[in-house]
């Protein structure tokens, strides 16, 4: 039996690895990345990321290789079960949702239905 708590949301080692470089290079160690749901896009929802050194009330964290994720209660309603990750590939570099409580998305990836 493992002691580890089973997290609503994963944050994988590439976003991690790529949240701590941001960071250094912004010189500011309080900073976490954000992610968040917003209305819009071509799908009905779509994802934003932010770095943001406040923690509001009702925010979950999880933290990976001392760096840190943040959701707002309303976010991750929409994001339970999914992983939050950093790709690079022909489209260029950038973090990603997936998502297995979106009906569809877009194209790009960025836009979804619930």
């Amino acid at each position: 039996m493992s002691d580890e708590v089973a997290l609503p949301l994963q944050f994988t080692e590439a976003a991690a690895n790529k949240v701590k470089s941001l960071i250094a290079d912004e010189d500011n160690p309080n900073l976490k990345l954000r992610v968040y749901i917003t209305g819009g896009g071509c799908s009905g929802f779509q994802y934003g990321f932010t770095f943001d050194d406040q923690v509001n009330d009702g925010d979950m964290t999880i933290e990976k290789q001392g760096v840190g994720l943040v959701v707002d209660p309303m976010s991750l309603q929409y994001l339970v079960g999914g992983a939050v990750d950093y790709t690079e590939g022909l489209e260029g570099s950038r973090f990603v949702v997936t998502n297995p409580n979106a009906k569809s998305t877009c194209g790009c990836g960025s836009s979804f239905s619930i």
